[in-house]
């Protein structure tokens, strides 16, 4: 069994706790107009199967310690579930810690994968079904789904919100979120709630692979970020 995947990154520090290996995974049905991996968007033929990526990740597993692990992303890796299935079956053998960096859209069978997975690094992407469909162009009740099942297994989550200027900027989305939060998933298996501020890193890859950039507004300051995240630890 093969998967299409893009790259893998070793030692990172930003794919969920501790030191990770990031597997990187092609495909996405969702266009998110913030959207800064366009290149993972297709399954390009640069395949690798299950004994091939975890003799990859044995090469780093000593630099784990307790916290790290290997973290799924993308792309949407949920559209790999199958393979994920059988590479996590794998890294278990091993006690890998495993985290999945996800937005929950998938019509494949996650089900069995969710078993194996410790982690859940959730893009939350936007929280009314009119708002989910125009920046991303998928069903906000997909991820909802995904939450609910995760949810039955008392996964730990780690969730994430990218705050675009113009939409997710004001108080009231604040507001907005904490209640969907709260609404949706369970508190004491919240590990953090992170907020990321909208940026034009992944501008130069639209211009280069032709496509247009969907988005008209100013990054975020980190400034501006940390003010509305204040706010919501003042709420929460």
């Amino acid at each position: 069994m093969e998967a299409s995947i893009n790259s893998i990154e070793s030692f990172s520090t930003v794919d969920g706790p501790g030191i990770r290996t990031v597997i990187f995974f092609n495909g996405c049905t969702l266009r998110c107009k913030y959207c800064h991996n366009p290149e993972m968007w297709s399954y390009l033929p640069k395949n690798a199967s299950v004994e091939e990526i975890y003799k990859k990740v044995l090469r780093n597993v000593n630099y784990f310690g307790k916290t790290g692990g290997v973290t799924y992303s993308g792309g949407e890796p949920l559209l790999q579930s199958k393979f994920l299935t059988e590479l996590s079956k794998k890294l278990k053998e091993s006690n890998i810690n495993i985290a999945l960096d996800t937005a929950g859209i998938s019509k494949t069978n996650y089900e069995e994968l969710l078993q194996y997975v410790d982690i859940i690094i959730f893009d939350i992407k936007d929280i009314t079904e009119t708002r989910y469909k125009n920046l991303t162009s998928g069903d906000i009740h997909e991820s909802i789904e995904f939450i609910k099942k995760a949810n039955e297994l008392n996964k730990k989550f780690i969730i994430r919100q990218v705050l675009v200027p113009g939409i997710h900027d004001t108080p009231e989305f604040i507001d907005e979120l904490n209640e969907y939060i709260k609404r949706h998933f369970k508190k004491e298996n919240i590990l953090s709630i992170e907020f990321i501020p909208y940026h034009h890193l992944g501008k130069e890859k639209y211009k280069s692979l032709g496509i247009n950039y969907p988005l008209n507004c100013e990054e975020m300051s980190q400034q501006k970020c940390e003010k509305l995240y204040k706010y919501f630890q003042s709420i929460y």
